[in-house]
């Protein structure tokens, strides 16, 4: 089964925390990099830099530990875009809809003028 992992999911070769771009660098053994900031991962939005530099990996290569943050992360989960718990997650989701901009604004009133939302039927 390990084996089997080893071959279908990503592995780590290595992983620090890049001061200059603030961004989370995970080296793959397929030759990619994945990166991310820390601002987008549970527990790790409010860390130093010297906590993010406190990082390591597990011997397969498949998790990424903050010894001082007491953060632990899978390396298949991370790639995948799942930063935290799943509770987490969907607060950060309704965070990002109620974000403003003018952008966001001017949408809403030009759909205002052609009338707003369409009334949802009933279904029957």
């Amino acid at each position: 089964m390990a084996q089997e992992s080893d071959a279908t999911e990503p592995r780590a070769i290595s992983v620090r925390f890049d001061r200059l771009s603030r961004l989370i660098v995970i080296s793959l053994k397929n030759g990619a990099f994945f990166s991310f900031p820390p601002t987008l991962v549970q527990g790790l939005a409010e860390a130093t830099a010297e906590d993010l530099d406190d990082v390591w990996l597990d011997a397969s290569g498949s998790s990424v530990h903050w010894e001082r943050l007491d953060a632990d992360f899978d390396i298949t989960g991370l790639v995948a875009g799942i930063f935290g718990t799943k509770a987490w997650m969907s607060q950060l989701g309704c965070k990002g809809g109620q974000a403003t901009s003018e952008a966001k604004a001017k949408a809403s009133r030009d759909n205002g003028k052609k009338g707003g939302r369409p009334k949802k039927l009933l279904q029957i």
